[in-house]
């Protein structure tokens, strides 16, 4: 089965399978969680401000628990200050969309 478009395949990492999560970031939001799929990225809302840094830790957070990681198994890689971001996530790609498909 196909991988979403949000999902893009293994990433290089340091000994274990890593993929790459692509995220349409939506801070200052009402309610968190997971929108569904805006485009080909991940819908993520979140109540952070943009402002620090908050809302990219938001993201990461919510990442990891729906993926069952800590924290230190999402890395934000790209879109510091913009709403489209791409996380490095320490799962191999079928992992992810098995976690992740049900909730989006």
């Amino acid at each position: 089965m196909a991988n979403p478009a949000w999902l893009l395949a293994e990433v290089g990492g340091n000994g274990g399978s890593a993929c790459q999560v692509e995220v349409h970031a939506v801070p200052g939001s009402r309610r968190e969680g997971f929108a569904g799929v805006h485009g080909d990225r991940l819908k993520i809302r979140v109540s952070a401000p943009p402002e620090g840094g908050r809302a990219n830790a938001a993201i990461r957070r919510l990442l990891a628990e729906g993926l069952g990681l800590s924290e230190r198994g999402v890395e934000l890689v790209r879109g510091e200050a913009s709403r489209r971001k791409s996380f490095r996530v320490a799962l191999d790609a079928a992992t992810v969309a098995a976690r992740l498909g049900p909730v989006v």
